[in-house]
């Protein structure tokens, strides 16, 4: 690999700032979109090698940038980064143009690899970590944080619990 330029789009700042600090640290050269409008745009006049493009984003989804990025450049290793993983978008994203699918959380190690993933194997080694209660509570909240424009009290009801109880919940860091 020569050319390391990698373009994050991703709509949490801050899991876009730390992807770039960690895939910096490995010597690529990182830039950040946080829509897939602009993700495109930036493409256009970086000509990256990679892109690291979040799946579910406000306006144009994940889907549409991976279109817009392929169509720009046909080589270009795309991998699809989401926390709604699902048999469906990945075998769409894979379509599109994507050259993998990694659920979140994904570390920096890994997104190397999906990107270095060349042709489909059958010698996928199976990592040994299994959702647990805590996280599927995590994503569930920021799921419906997200749905309700990242109201507390509207996602305190729509989740049945108080809005205390949420907000201690929310500050307290995902099991990693």
């Amino acid at each position: 690999m020569t050319n390391l330029t990698t373009l994050i789009v991703d709509d949490d700042k801050d899991l876009a700032a730390s992807l770039a600090r960690s895939l910096g640290r490995r010597g690529f050269k990182t830039h950040v979109a946080h829509t897939a409008e602009d993700g495109v745009a930036l493409a256009e006049t970086l000509k990256p090698a990679f892109a690291l493009v979040d799946l579910k984003m406000p306006g144009a989804s994940g889907l549409e940038c991976v279109k817009g990025l392929h169509a720009l450049d046909p080589d270009m290793r795309i991998v699809v980064l989401t926390g709604y993983a699902s048999i469906n978008t990945a075998v769409q994203a894979i379509k599109l143009g994507a050259t993998h699918y990694l659920a979140k959380p994904a570390n920096a190690d890994e997104i190397i690899a999906a990107f270095e993933h060349d042709e489909p194997s059958t010698d996928v080694a199976l990592t040994p970590r299994p959702t647990s209660i805590k996280n599927l509570e995590w994503e569930r909240i920021h799921e419906m944080l997200v749905e309700t424009n990242y109201n507390i009290s509207a996602t305190a009801r729509r989740l049945g619990m108080h809005r205390r109880t949420l907000t201690r919940k929310l500050a307290k860091q995902p099991v990693k």
